[in-house]
């Protein structure tokens, strides 16, 4: 059987969607289910990982049904069955990983377990097909990092949140601004109609040596803006200009850490790449077009995944899963879900390890 006629199912569920995918090694995604759970967080303001686990553990098994239906295809068809192994809320990422392996073992196919994250670096290669390496900025509610991904299970890693991931710094802000949840696309929302140079906010780590990120003072600096307010609900506009000023900071941040991160991945990889951006914060489209501005300025391709594969999704994890099977890679049933699980030698753990 030639690569492209690879069929992998994908099951995410490390988070709060739901998510089942069918994929195909000639880059075709041939289903693609996402159940998003945020009525269910919603009252609490943010995910609540009991909810959350016990959301995939009722619905997980009909949305691989559909997801099977929608694809035209029977278990007998595939030729994997890949779960999110980690990182994640590890009730969420047990429901995934044994429905996963209970579906392999029936079936008698391999299981792949796949580092969320690495999902969403490999996703770039399922959209646009491009070669390794790239530089990446990956980044989301847990994570922000920059990247040189030179290969499958590859990843040098350049610099990373000394605190807290930018997506958490946006659901915060929204928080403070009373712009319910989801926080990111809310205050990307309110955004559009401030002004960003109303609130002189700090650009944290601007101007530093290396590649690191910070952003625990942005969110200290938007709280002091909130609380200089006059009592009372809070005016439309004033919401609107502190996010604005908010997500003006957050860019000039990613930009400036980023440049660093263009200039030693041109030392490391003299034929050079892309500059790519993945995860769920990607899907802003005001960062989007400030990054594809520095990779312009600095004569690098820019490339993003469409909006729907930046946040958490399946077929991210049944690409991931099918790039290590064609490898010849696959993990036994006593793989261990992990909550933390970095993706690169440098986290502190062997990428495959327990």
């Amino acid at each position: 059987m030639t690569d492209a006629a690879l069929t992998v199912l994908g099951i995410e569920t490390s988070c709060d969607e739901t998510a089942a995918a069918l994929v195909t090694g000639d880059r075709r995604i041939l289903a693609n289910e996402v159940l998003s759970q945020i009525e269910a967080h919603t009252p609490y303001g943010g995910v609540v990982p009991e909810v959350a686990a016990r959301a995939h553990l009722a619905h997980l098994t009909p949305l691989i049904r559909r997801a099977m239906a929608v694809a035209g295809l029977a278990i007998g068809d595939l030729d994997g069955v890949a779960a999110t192994g980690g990182p994640g809320l590890i009730g969420g990422v047990i429901v995934g990983t044994m429905t996963a392996k209970g579906l392999a073992a029936a079936a008698g196919l391999p299981f792949l377990a796949v580092n969320h994250l690495e999902g969403h670096a490999l996703t770039v290669r399922l959209t646009h097909g491009i070669g390794f390496p790239y530089l990446l900025l990956l980044v989301s509610g847990g994570h922000c990092q920059l990247l040189i991904v030179e290969g499958v299970g590859r990843y040098r890693r350049l610099g990373t949140t000394i605190d807290d991931a930018v997506g958490e710094a946006f659901d915060k802000a929204a928080k403070l601004l009373e712009l319910g949840y989801p926080g990111g696309p809310q205050l990307e929302k309110a955004a559009e109609g401030g002004d960003p140079g109303r609130f002189a906010f700090p650009r944290p780590m601007i101007g530093r040596p290396g590649c690191d990120f910070s952003f625990s003072g942005l969110k200290t600096a938007v709280k002091r803006a909130v609380d200089a307010l006059p009592a009372g609900p809070l005016a439309a506009q004033d919401v609107a200009d502190i996010a604005a000023s908010f997500q003006s900071a957050v860019a000039d941040s990613l930009v400036d850490r980023t440049a660093r991160a263009i200039a030693l991945f041109r030392a490391a990889c003299p034929a050079g790449g892309p500059l790519v951006v993945a995860g769920g914060v990607a899907a802003n489209r005001t960062l989007r077009a400030r990054l594809a501005g520095a990779a312009g300025a600095a004569g690098l391709e820019f490339l993003a995944p469409p909006l729907g594969l930046c946040t958490d999704n399946a077929a991210m994890i049944a690409w991931a899963g099918l790039e290590r099977l064609r490898r010849g890679e696959t993990d036994g049933f006593d793989f261990a879900p992990r909550p933390r699980w970095p993706l690169d030698a440098a986290g502190g753990q062997d990428k495959r390890g327990p």
